[in-house]
């Protein structure tokens, strides 16, 4: 049981392997506006998708870990791959409450026409027991065409989001996907919404792009009214990197001051 004293005007956590989170940040700032944020990217072990299991948890209890440390009273885990191999072994380990990030399967099952939809993750969420899970409850009679998105975190990571290589590394993932009738992509990871220009480029204009920033930011701001935890503020976020900051990729994000923190 978390003991709620008077946490209102405690900051919410934000923790991912980069900068895929501030997609994720975004969609929270529009819904909560008055909430004061730390965001955390662990840029030293980036990106998650080629780690183990293990090593995915170890830095996801990590990072949880600081931010309790900070006073955070939610988390935040703005990484579909350590949530889906971390959040159960979180939410056993610490007494905050924590919203995770999986693939928006179920409003792109649902709103599917044609009956094919495609995914488009990390090898580290697509091979998950929790996206397995998610796949077959809610997708039993759609077609899903899965695929890892290899090396798309790197070039998002190194500021090329818009660059040709990463076109051309869309264009090849996406091929299998668009030899079917998909009419939905769900994008199941949180670095992939800054690709969205490239993939409107790319796919036809009858597909649907599924993120779940919006969805995330509706259930932070339940769970934080459900414990009487809305604050009032100023809205303020501060942002840490366990790497030295490469500034020119954070100020494509309008960032400018990024704290380098040893976690």
């Amino acid at each position: 049981v978390f003991l709620f004293l008077d946490m209102r005007n405690s900051p919410v956590g934000i923790f991912d392997s980069g900068v895929g989170g501030l997609s994720v940040l975004y969609a929270l700032r529009e819904l909560l506006p008055n909430e004061d944020i730390i965001y955390v990217a662990d840029q030293a072990y980036a990106p998650y998708g080629k780690r183990s299991k293990t090593e995915i948890q170890s830095r996801a209890s990590a990072m949880s870990t600081w931010l309790v440390e900070q006073g955070c009273k939610l988390i935040v885990v703005a990484c579909n791959t350590a949530t889906t191999n971390a959040i159960t072994q979180l939410r056993e380990t610490f007494s905050v409450p924590f919203v995770g990030i999986e693939p928006a399967i179920k409003p792109a099952a649902l709103g599917s026409t044609t009956g094919v939809v495609g995914v488009l993750a990390t090898e580290g969420t697509l091979s998950s027991e929790l996206f397995q899970t998610t796949a077959q409850d809610y997708a039993k009679d759609i077609e899903v065409i899965t695929q890892v998105g290899h090396g798309l975190v790197d070039l998002i990571e190194a500021g090329k989001a818009t660059s040709v290589e990463a076109k051309v590394q869309l264009q090849q993932a996406l091929a299998p996907m668009l030899e079917k009738p998909i009419d939905h992509l769900v994008l199941g990871c949180t670095h992939y919404p800054f690709l969205q220009k490239t993939l409107q480029d790319i796919l036809p204009k009858n597909v649907r792009i599924v993120d779940c920033g919006k969805a995330v930011a509706k259930q932070t701001h339940r769970l934080l009214d459900q414990h009487q935890l809305l604050q009032n503020g100023n809205g303020h976020t501060t942002y840490f990197s366990t790497l030295a900051p490469n500034l020119s990729l954070w100020q494509l994000f309008d960032i400018a001051n990024v704290t380098q923190i040893a976690i």
